[in-house]
């Protein structure tokens, strides 16, 4: 009787069963693999045993056989990175993003300073650090992306589509995030940067360069002039040259949808050559991505530690800092704080998404990803702390050069993150 040939998708899972059963099956006189799985791809049973008609083996349109490897026939050999550092630096650069850098100081100092570390750490190890592994090491067994991976249960293979819907929204904004970025980098090369006076044309009446709210605490004060031709009532309702910058020039905001507003060509210019350097950084792989990852992964650290050691020296940065770790205790028995803690798990480890199945492909299969999983942990909520201690330095001096609680500092940018 032939011998029923199993899906592609489970050669995988027979060869890891027969290797337990007989290791002398796969070994190559090495480290207990075939040749193939030095770089990552798994051999069939048919082709480790010299035999032809192995549990992965199946007739061809030719009625030949074909053997599956790595996620399945007709798939080119997987690619693997030059180096495991190129892994590391990948998802580094990957999952380290705005939600370190922003959001989790902000959530950190609504929900109570220090104790938000109470939550935000249970489900690191609850959830983060296992759907993290989960999903590395189930991208570098099935050696395939996103989609493919699902070969291994073909009925979920629509969560693989999904989360290829997801990242290509994610990306689009983003990008966009990083066209303002590439776009305030030209501007800050001005003798005069354009976002620190008053005298621009997308300047309004109500802009003010130097707020002394100090002065107006007294309500007696209303009609009192303290700046210029501005009363204390006046300078209640003054805006920063920072915001009409951003509002104004960058963003040109328009009154409704009924009014597109004008083109800006100056952000498109900026949008389409981050487009281009995108598309330069990925387009032979991971063998140049592995290597442009060293400079995109390491300078947000250096642009970290720089406003460190310029915000600490700033006036009101020490108020800044203890409002941000100062602990509310009683913030513990609300909801929303533990709620807050599991969805930034998931926002700033970047689960679900499909990616970090799709850079653990590129492993090499006995690659010690479970190692790697707590690595890429640590890293990613360390940075997440200490880039609120840079933030918070700031947003003090912010507070104090304005004269007002740095709540209100802090709270003008929840739009942003929420």
């Amino acid at each position: 009787m032939e011998k029923q040939a199993l899906p592609a998708s489970s050669c995988s899972l027979v060869l890891l069963e027969e290797s337990k059963k007989s290791p002398l099956l796969l070994s190559n006189g090495g480290g207990g693999y075939p040749p193939a799985a030095a770089n990552g791809s798994l051999v069939p049973l048919s082709a480790a045993s010299g035999g032809g008609g192995g549990a992965c083996a199946g007739p061809d349109k030719k009625g030949g056989v074909v053997t599956a490897v790595g996620a399945g026939p007709g798939y080119p050999e997987r690619e693997t990175w030059t180096r495991q550092m190129d892994f590391i630096m990948s998802c580094v650069g990957f999952a380290v993003g705005l939600g370190n850098v922003w959001r989790f100081p902000y959530l950190c100092y609504k929900n109570g300073g220090g104790v938000f570390l109470i939550p935000y750490l249970l489900f690191i190890f609850v959830g983060g650090i296992p759907i993290f592994f989960l999903e590395i090491a189930l991208g570098q067994f099935m050696k395939a992306g996103s989609i493919n991976v699902w070969n291994i249960a073909p009925l979920f293979k629509g969560l693989g589509y999904a989360s290829m819907v997801i990242v290509f929204f994610c990306n689009t904004y983003y990008i966009m995030v990083l066209a303002w970025g590439f776009y305030y980098l030209i501007k800050s090369f001005s003798s005069t940067l354009p976002w620190s006076t008053c005298d621009n044309e997308w300047n309004t009446p109500s802009c003010i360069e130097i707020f002394h709210h100090q002065d107006c605490k007294n309500g007696s004060l209303a009609n009192v002039t303290i700046t210029g031709n501005l009363t204390c009532a006046e300078l209640a309702n003054a805006r920063s040259p920072i915001i009409e910058f951003w509002e104004n020039k960058v963003l040109n905001i328009s009154s409704g949808l009924d009014e597109p507003g004008q083109f800006n060509w100056e952000l498109m210019l900026c949008l389409v050559a981050v487009w281009v350097l995108v598309y330069f950084c990925v387009w032979k792989g991971v063998k140049s991505t592995g290597k442009i990852v060293y400079f995109t992964a390491t300078f947000p650290y250096v642009v970290l530690i720089i406003l460190l050691v310029r915000g600490v020296t700033l006036p009101g940065a020490y108020d800044g800092i203890m409002y941000y770790i100062k602990p509310d205790w009683s913030k513990l028995e609300e909801a929303q704080v533990w709620i807050d803690a599991g969805t930034q798990i998931f926002f700033s480890y970047a689960i679900g998404l499909g990616a970090l199945t799709a850079l653990g492909s590129y492993n090499r299969f006995n690659n010690d990803c479970y190692k790697d999983a707590f690595v890429l942990a640590l890293i990613n909520s360390g940075t997440s702390f200490f880039a609120g201690f840079v933030v918070f330095s700031i947003l003090g001096f912010m507070a104090a050069e304005q004269g007002v609680d740095i709540s209100q500092v802090a709270e003008s940018g929840e739009k942003h993150v929420s």
